[in-house]
């Protein structure tokens, strides 16, 4: 272990240090969520809102999101406030905190499996009574319990999906709970696009096909995009293959199809938000998609899920599909979507179908 690291968990350790307060966490009034990352982290996560506002419809319940991540939570009737993280802004940031520490936040629930000063210094300035964290592996030749900021953590068992770890934070609120579906609240003005848009389609079975997530490696190249296209339709020809696409994709979408001259691969509409897409997806039959957010899209309305994951049975266990109906290719290599078969993913959406 180097010097700086070694001075580092020193640093964090005396940081951490707090005077504990005798507070019944079933008495809560307000409780903060620390969930700023990616789209599907927050997806994963929406058990934990509802589970917790089913069982204390009282309690407050506020989300700290990312930029990238904040719309998920549209529409939501589990959560009643949600704070915008800029992590890369510190002066944005610290407004941000400082208006959060004057809410008096009885709990604040953070989701980091490791040692993590960001999110540490964070807690520090939110200053609630109790802080619920995840087991946290060693970081910086200390372990997550050796931080005195940190009042409880789940138990040290990492073989299972996220979605059922981070339910486990609200163990100390006295919850088990054994429902675990994910919340996508979409409003009738998304709804009706999406459902105008694939009526043009009415009598054709409707594949989505995203290409790439947010992880650079995780695409469907064009060339194994053709073949699995030519593919599906050689043993379905009642079909329509749609393309889903972020809005500032479409013109590198559109060449691809075109390059393609495949009559029944469309592009899908430009969807303004993460919630206009989930409508799309809320309307297909069936998915096709490298592991990222659109796999917990597909899972949160228990859509058939094809995902194309890499060769990490670690990543793969933790992200998994949740619909009933679900298969994953794997590719050859742990960093990317390389050397997967088309074949597998054609039979099975066939089968799917």
């Amino acid at each position: 272990m180097s010097m700086s690291k070694t001075i580092k968990g020193f640093l964090l350790k005396y940081l951490t240090q707090k005077n504990k307060i005798d507070f019944d966490i079933s008495k809560s009034k307000k409780v903060l969520f620390l969930r700023y990352d990616r789209l599907g982290d927050m997806i994963i996560t929406t058990p934990v809102f509802r589970e917790l506002k089913l069982a204390y419809p009282n309690i407050e319940i506020s989300v700290l999101a990312s930029s990238a991540n904040k719309d998920i939570l549209n529409n939501n009737p589990y959560v009643d406030k949600v704070y915008t993280n800029h992590k890369n802004d510190f002066f944005k940031d610290y407004k941000t905190l400082k208006l959060l520490q004057k809410e008096n936040f009885d709990v604040a629930v953070e989701f980091d499996h490791s040692v993590i000063p960001h999110a540490i210094f964070r807690l520090k300035i939110i200053n609630a009574k109790k802080v619920i964290s995840v087991h946290k592996d060693g970081r910086y030749n200390i372990s997550g319990s050796e931080l005195e900021l940190y009042d409880y953590f789940t138990p040290n068992n990492l073989n299972r999906h996220f979605r059922d770890i981070w339910l486990e934070t609200l163990h100390p609120f006295g919850i088990n709970s054994e429902a675990n579906n994910y919340d996508l609240f979409v409003n009738q003005e998304q709804e009706k696009l999406a459902k105008e848009f694939l009526s043009q389609y009415n009598s054709k079975k409707l594949i989505g096909i995203n290409l790439e997530g947010a992880v650079k490696g995780k695409k469907i190249e064009e060339k194994e995009l053709k073949e699995i296209c030519e593919g599906i339709y050689k043993k379905n020809q009642n079909i329509v293959i749609v393309i889903l696409h972020t809005p500032n994709k479409i013109d590198e979408v559109n060449a691809t199809i075109n390059h393609m001259d495949l009559d029944y691969v469309v592009p899908s509409y430009s969807t303004k938000s993460i919630l206009h897409l989930a409508a799309l997806v809320k309307e297909l039959d069936v998915i096709i998609t490298p592991d990222t957010s659109i796999v917990h899209i597909a899972s949160a309305y228990d859509k058939p899920v094809i995902s194309i994951h890499e060769n990490n049975q670690s990543s793969y266990t933790f992200f998994a599909p949740t619909s009933r109906v679900n298969y994953t290719v794997f590719s050859k290599s742990q960093n990317g979507l390389i050397g997967y078969s088309v074949d597998e993913v054609i039979s099975q959406t066939t089968t799917f179908l």
